[in-house]
């Protein structure tokens, strides 16, 4: 505790006390004065066990009333302070306007097919993506996920390095992430057992032949482990790794601990969500409403909810060579109540845009510092995985955490709910304005991540001509 919060607290104590003191207790000894306090507190103290005595009353409905109550509030207030913050949102969970005779499954799934989905650029373009959180993959550990259209086996081998190769099997098709095991630095499929080693994906053994085929091989893909996540590499062009994710030490070294995450899909173009980081005036028309007004953009302008406001500013530039790839946006957010501003929920925001998937925001509160890892991964050409891990010092504690993930999560699916409904503007009409320049210097910067061979999404028009 600070100095100052010590001296706040003697003080409170001084003034709790002079106010019980009489002229009849300052005429008593000081020794009969204790002696007066000791027996006092001794008296509640009994008074209280009697009275916790006489609910435990084994035959009495209340007692076991009381116990269930206990239950359950030592069960959520276990949740809020030491489990961390994990909410997934599915497609179709959120972001769409409600329709009574339509399920959100059904909805989502008809403003997927109707919607106009514009001249869209290439769909997976180049650069680091997340595959996954490194906790979800212990040692020996196998698992298959798909991500920028390709069907993933990934592993951990013994001495504990991650490895991502194609998922099938060469011989029969069956997928390796699906019951393969590991061995060495191999994986082993479970179909009929042949070997293949995760640096480079050759086959390094048939149980029932001598003789590996030259051509038994599967593709292996460039990987690393950093701050909490195993990162791919993926280049249209076949191009080794030109730059990385920068390290956070402060992850690396224990001081900032993780604190919780949140997992969305959204139905959008992958360059449509990190292009919000230089849409500075959206923070005002979409998050500037009160977070306890929710995400539905229909209702958030509420006039029940008109007495919160969140304030910001906020700016985007490239950074200069040899960091091209890094986009910087910096950031300050201000919570107002009736006009009143409030201190310990006041932000400054630095954060990076490390290639086209990747982002870290580092922020200062009053709190303390820490930073939420924003990771991106197209799951199907127009569908993104967007999650966010929270790190914060080791000693805030969740609830605070979860508190600030909450304002994120809440902030994060106002956007979705108009990525989900809104068509690539290929050619925007542009207003000649400071913001709307700073959206037209992110396509262009954005631009260098796709090449000639950059996929594509294609349409195939079907009619009915003979």
């Amino acid at each position: 505790m600070s100095l100052l919060g010590r001296s706040v607290v003697l003080c409170v104590f001084i003034l709790a006390v002079s106010a019980s003191v009489t002229d009849k207790i300052l005429k008593i000894s000081l020794f009969e004065v204790g002696e007066l306090w000791i027996n006092s507190v001794h008296r509640l103290n009994t008074r209280f066990v009697d009275y916790v005595i006489s609910l435990c009353d084994v035959y009495s409905p209340l007692f076991y009333v009381g116990l269930a109550v206990l239950a359950v509030v030592g069960y959520y207030l276990g949740d809020i302070l030491f489990r961390p913050y994990n909410r997934i949102v599915t497609l179709g969970d959120l972001g769409y306007l409600p329709d009574g005779k339509f399920t959100k499954k059904e909805i989502a799934n008809s403003v997927k097919r109707r919607r106009a989905v514009g001249d869209i650029p290439p769909i997976y373009p180049n650069g680091w993506y997340g595959v996954l959180e490194s906790w979800r993959l212990k040692n020996g550990g196998v698992t298959t996920t798909h991500l920028i259209g390709i069907q993933l086996a990934v592993f951990r081998d013994e001495k504990g390095n991650v490895h991502a190769v194609d998922a099938y099997c060469p011989h029969m098709g069956a997928n390796l992430g699906v019951g393969g095991r590991v061995s060495g630095d191999c994986i082993e499929c479970p179909f009929h057992g042949w070997k293949f080693r995760g640096d480079d994906g050759k086959c390094t053994h048939i149980p029932y032949s001598d003789k590996v085929p030259e051509v038994a091989n599967i593709k292996s893909y460039t990987t690393m482990e950093l701050n909490g996540w195993v990162y791919m590499w993926f280049h249209a062009e076949g191009a080794e790794p030109t730059w990385t994710p920068m390290e956070l030490e402060e992850i690396t070294s224990g001081e900032w601990q993780y604190k919780g995450r949140t997992e969305h899909y959204i139905n959008s173009h992958i360059e449509e969500i990190p292009e919000n980081g230089a849409d500075v005036f959206h923070l005002i028309q979409v998050h500037q409403p009160f977070i306890a007004a929710g995400y539905d953009l229909t209702q958030m302008w509420s006039k029940y909810f008109n007495w919160g406001k969140h304030n910001w500013t906020a700016s985007w530039s490239q950074m200069p060579k040899p960091e091209e790839h890094i986009g910087e946006i910096k950031l300050t957010h201000d919570l107002s109540l009736f006009g009143i501003s409030l201190p310990f929920v006041k932000l400054n925001v630095h954060a990076f845009q490390i290639g086209p998937a990747i982002v870290y925001l580092k922020f200062e509160s009053f709190f303390g510092r820490g930073v939420f890892i924003q990771s991106l991964t197209p799951t199907e050409p127009l569908v993104q995985k967007l999650v966010h891990n929270i790190y914060i010092h080791w000693s805030v504690p969740n609830f605070i955490a979860k508190f600030f993930m909450y304002g994120e999560c809440v902030q994060v699916e106002r956007d979705i709910m108009i990525w989900n409904n809104k068509t690539y503007a290929a050619k925007p009409v542009f207003a000649k304005s400071k913001e709307d320049s700073l959206i037209a210097r992110h396509r262009r910067w954005y631009s260098m991540f796709y090449s000639k061979n950059s996929p594509r999404l294609t349409f195939q028009k079907n009619d009915m001509d003979w």
